[in-house]
């Protein structure tokens, strides 16, 4: 049997998180995180947003990790489907010849978050 804390955890609705997985050369780790940060904000707004993070790798790995977390599946998906989000990842992915694309691979991880722990107020 789960102790009150537990079960109260497992009743609430749990956090959806969607991980772009993108192999960068090192040559182009700056130029990516450029580009993050000139369309920093565009998702701020969309219903189910919780939270992004660009985290660049501190090793010899090439793997960027690009972390969303939403409120549902469902507010994902919407936001995907949405003008905002094409237009936004024109300018990451590139435009032609004037803004070629710096990754060479990525793939989206999805997952949920089973259990979290937070620091005690």
């Amino acid at each position: 049997m789960l102790g009150d804390k537990a079960e109260r955890a497992m009743m609430r609705p749990m956090t959806v998180i969607r991980i772009n997985a993108i192999t960068v050369p090192e040559s182009g780790g700056n130029e990516l995180a450029r580009r993050f940060a000139e369309r920093a904000g565009a998702v701020d707004n969309a219903d189910g947003f919780e939270g992004f993070e660009l985290l660049r790798p501190t090793d010899e790995r090439q793997t960027w990790l690009v972390v969303t977390r939403w409120r549902d599946n469902e507010a994902f998906e919407t936001w995907v489907a949405s003008p905002a989000f094409s237009h936004g990842h024109r300018g990451v992915s590139g435009e032609g010849a004037k803004r070629p694309p710096v990754s060479t691979h990525s793939e989206l991880w999805s997952y949920e978050v089973e259990v979290a722990v937070r620091p005690a107020p």
